[in-house]
């Protein structure tokens, strides 16, 4: 055999399995796209009861006009800048179904940035600001209130919660905590399914609430093999569309390749994500 027709042949059988696990599936037809599980912060990502994900992954981040303050870095200067940014993140992300209606999630990770100077700056700013560590670790309880049924949407609802880490590193710090409060609709079609939801965030450090996470998703389940999604989603003036296709080797793994391509001049211009979701049944109730 072809040594360079193994990885065909592998992504064939995976995707003829996957498919066949997908036909054997008993749930209405508003729920083809995604299953029975509670969404998860993971664009199109749900637990179900009893089940443990794990999604080890890497993200990448290209701006070339960050706007940043001098004296939120350290420097004398509450003047607006725009320098070029780029950082490496390793992430792992973890999700527990405790029932049909509640499940939690934690994610850390570690950070490599570089923060390139405006040349307009004049207020000390080094050339080159190079940061690494531990970065953002955060966890979320998500609750499902209200079960999606022919005519109405699924309704739920997420508390998210940051822990202040790296606050000497400032390129790379959260200050303190942070909490963001959502809920949001899903409801599923012949077409695709559709996801509505916002949130309000609060800062510890900057002791005020103000507009978090918004979003309108779509996800739709070409085969038992394949997903797809696209998203719009922002938080107060930056704006983001997001793409993503999942490929399903199989029941409990499959890859996730996402990219995130700013809309509006604050969003980051460019942030790849690739990572491979774990599916382990710890008490599966189903």
């Amino acid at each position: 055999m072809n040594p360079g027709r193994i990885p065909f042949i592998v992504i064939i059988a995976s995707a003829a399995l996957a498919s066949s696990v997908y036909a054997q599936e008993n749930v209405p037809a508003y729920l083809k796209d995604r299953g029975t599980g509670i969404a998860t912060s993971m664009f199109g990502t749900y637990v179900r009861p009893g089940e443990l994900l794990i999604y080890p992954f890497f993200e990448y981040y290209h701006d070339n006009n960050l706007e940043y303050k001098p004296s939120e870095l350290g420097y004398p200067s509450d003047e607006d800048f725009e320098g070029k940014y780029r950082a490496y993140e390793g992430l792992i992300f973890a999700s527990y179904g405790f029932n049909d209606w509640l499940a939690m999630e934690i994610e850390a990770s570690v950070i490599d940035a570089r923060l390139t100077r405006d040349p307009n700056d004049v207020s000390g700013t080094p050339d080159e600001i190079h940061e690494s560590g531990v970065g953002d670790v955060e966890g979320e309880i998500r609750a499902r209130w209200l079960h999606e049924t022919q005519s109405r949407p699924e309704a739920f609802s997420f508390l998210e919660v940051t822990a202040p880490v790296q606050k000497k590193k400032l390129l790379i710090a959260t200050p303190d905590w942070e909490f963001k409060l959502g809920t949001g609709l899903t409801k599923g079609y012949g077409w695709g399914t559709m996801t509505l939801r916002g949130a309000l965030a609060y800062s510890k450090d900057e002791s005020k609430f103000e507009v978090g996470e918004y979003a309108i998703e779509y996800l739709k389940r070409l085969s038992g093999f394949w997903r797809i999604y696209a998203g719009i989603e922002g938080e107060q003036d930056e704006v983001e569309l997001i793409t993503e296709a999942q490929l399903h080797f199989s029941p409990s793994v499959f890859l996730k390749l996402n990219n995130a391509f700013g809309l509006t001049p604050k969003a980051t211009d460019w942030g790849p994500e690739i990572g491979l979701m774990f599916t382990l049944p710890v008490n599966r109730s189903d």
